[in-house]
């Protein structure tokens, strides 16, 4: 198998990168964007678009809430809450554990990892509803969702695609009032220390009760607070171990401040239902880690 080709797409504003790799199965293609002008809406957005290698695909929880468009055959989730057969667009709520998916033979999909504030703004909904369940966006949205599947549908190129659904984000944003300042505060303070902050002080800084953070938190994150900096943390390990897959192990389990290896690894299987080991012999060659080939 030849090494992936990365190349980077400039059109006005847009950078697109676009790595193009070949499998078994034959040439497939991977585009990735991160807009400035969603920063704090949008983690990034991408699209695949090729023969699946593998059939079955184990999806990592990462504090994130996941819109994808599908125009390609449906997908099965075989691991995890929500419906089954995912065939256009869907929502996957944030999680507090592995989803597992079976891929059809051809994908041509289109997704957008949505951070809190995002999440909260496009949905309009307690975020507690969604947690933990894949859902139609349609159930969540209503008509919106078919008129944005036809639009990208009809785009000629994936960089139009990403416009059309940024355009889309960025407008229920506006008319969106927002995270509570409160928790975007504390989501902001568990993103920077990467999911290692204690929450007590974070709850004593905004002078809330300790039932009242949790709902809030809730309400507008979608786990409790503890969950949230936890599956943070583990983001952030996936991330490590898909950058450097040499290191390591108890030199990652430092960085991310647990107390050792042992504790890692209990992480992995709480929320992963993987080791690091196993993380690291079926990671895709691209991506930040949030994804794993299955192998069970």
């Amino acid at each position: 198998m030849r090494p992936p080709d990365v190349r980077a797409r400039s059109t006005e504003s847009t950078l697109v990168e676009t790595v193009d790799g070949e499998s078994p199965a034959g040439k497939w293609t991977f585009s990735s964007w991160k807009p400035p002008a969603l920063a704090k809406l949008v983690d990034h957005f991408w699209a695949f678009t090729g023969p699946t290698a593998h059939v079955k695909k184990r999806i990592f929880p990462n504090g994130c809430v996941e819109l994808l468009l599908n125009f390609g055959e449906p997908y099965r989730q075989v691991e995890g809450r929500g419906n089954e057969l995912c065939r256009d667009a869907w929502v996957s709520g944030p999680q507090t554990g592995p989803i597992v998916v079976e891929q059809p033979r051809w994908q041509d999909v289109l997704g957008v990892r949505l951070l809190p504030a995002g999440a909260y703004a496009l949905l309009s909904m307690p975020m507690r509803e969604v947690t933990g369940w894949s859902v139609e966006l349609a159930d969540v949205v209503g008509p919106l969702a078919g008129e944005i599947m036809q639009r990208c549908a009809n785009a000629r190129t994936v960089t139009e695609r990403f416009r059309i659904v940024a355009t889309w984000v960025a407008d229920r944003a506006r008319q969106s009032p927002g995270l509570d300042p409160g928790v975007a505060w504390a989501v902001q303070q568990v993103g920077a220390s990467g999911g290692a902050t204690a929450m007590e002080p974070l709850r004593t800084r905004l002078g809330l009760t300790k039932t009242r953070f949790v709902e809030a938190f809730r309400d507008q994150v979608g786990p409790a607070p503890k969950m949230y900096a936890r599956v943070v943390r583990f983001r952030r390990v996936l991330g490590a171990l898909q950058r450097a897959p040499s290191n390591r192990l108890i030199d990652v389990a430092m960085d991310a401040s647990f107390y050792d290896q042992p504790h890692m690894n209990a992480e992995f299987r709480a929320l992963g239902g993987v080791t690091p080991r196993e993380f690291l012999a079926t990671r895709h060659p691209v991506g930040d880690g949030s994804t794993a080939r299955d192998v069970r």
